[in-house]
């Protein structure tokens, strides 16, 4: 799954879908641990699914924060006087 398709996505497709890459993490790592595990490369393949999905995340967040913290952040005039 790429970045830009997730950045596609409603803030709930995304959570629903870290919730189930999360999901499948967890189910791999026990069929790995008990040696039932197919294709391990599955496993990084979840792993960078999950890393983009909560860079995604955070980039919204950080949008949030500097549409909503961006009028607060004026400076008085006193640096380094």
């Amino acid at each position: 799954m790429k970045a830009s398709e997730i950045r596609q996505m409603t803030q709930g497709e995304v959570d629903e879908l870290l919730g189930d890459r999360l999901e499948e993490l967890s189910n791999l790592r026990i069929q790995l641990v008990t040696q039932q595990l197919d294709n391990p490369l599955r496993v990084k393949s979840v792993r960078r699914d999950i890393a983009r999905i909560r860079t995604v995340l955070r980039e919204r967040a950080l949008e949030l924060n500097a549409s909503t913290g961006a009028a607060g952040t004026e400076s008085t005039g006193s640096e380094g006087n």
